[in-house]
Order: structure tokens, then sequence, then C-alpha cells
């Protein structure tokens, strides 16, 4: 599909929300509602948005990663796992 079938004016969707819930859960591509001219929003289907902000999420954790290891401030992996086991050791022994 073309940009041009994701954008619609706001009339559209005062006038075809049920259509516009259906293609939308359908397709799962985003809907750009324009007013005047000019893009003010996106309407998605819930399961893109979660699917969205799970990926936004994942690429947070990333970064928290990435920003940690340039602090240098992370343990190796075998020490990690060291201590995960030293810890479940020690719980067997309570």
């Amino acid at each position: 599909m073309h940009l041009a079938d994701h954008v619609k004016p706001i009339s559209y969707l005062k006038s075809e929300a049920a259509q516009i819930v259906k293609d939308l859960t359908d397709s799962g591509e985003p809907l750009i509602i324009t007013q005047n001219g000019e893009a003010k929003l996106v309407v998605q289907d819930v399961r893109s948005y979660e699917s969205t902000q799970q990926t936004l999420a994942l690429l947070k954790i990333l970064a928290i990663g990435q920003k940690q290891i340039e602090r240098a401030d992370h343990i190796d992996g075998d020490d990690f796992f060291a201590e995960l086991n030293e810890l479940d050791r020690q719980e067997k022994l309570r």
C-alpha cells in the first residue's frame, strides 16, 4: 500500500469509524489523521500498539545496557553465573 492510503482527513475518521476499526484490526497498519491538511494523530489497533510498546521497552533496556558497558558498570558473564550458582547453593542449605 502507498502512504497516501494510510492518510485520511478527520472527517473520514468521524464518518467511517466502524470500517476503520475493521481495517486496522485486519491490516495492523496505522492510519494517519489530518486536520486542515496537517498530520495530527496516528490511529492503530491495540495489538500493534502493544507490540510497539514492547519493542520500545526492549530498546530502552538495550540502551541502558550499552550505557552500563560504556561506564564499565557491569560484571563479567562468568562472574555473574558464578554468583547466581553461589546464591542457589546458599538457598539450598537453608
